[in-house]
């Protein structure tokens, strides 16, 4: 179940994990030698304070982060 957790992560999520975790924790993972990432260009716009606190607050209710779920709510609205 941890490795799928894993597989399914963001840059950001996969940072976050193993700066908390360590490669020993897991017996039955194997190294991989050929990874390709896809890394999309961002753009960073200034946010008010109190509103991404109220955003990072929701997303830690939805277990993402804040970076996912306003770029949701972008995707949704620029359509």
């Amino acid at each position: 179940m941890k490795e799928n957790k894993l597989k399914n992560m963001s840059l950001t999520e996969a940072s976050d994990f193993w700066d908390e975790h360590d490669f020993l924790e897991f017996d039955d993972m194997k190294e991989v030698k050929n990874i390709c990432f896809k890394i999309a260009k961002r753009k960073y716009i200034g946010v008010d304070e109190q509103l991404y606190r109220k955003v990072a607050r929701r997303a830690k209710r939805l277990k993402t982060s804040v970076e996912h779920l306003v770029s949701s709510w972008l995707k949704e609205k620029a359509v």
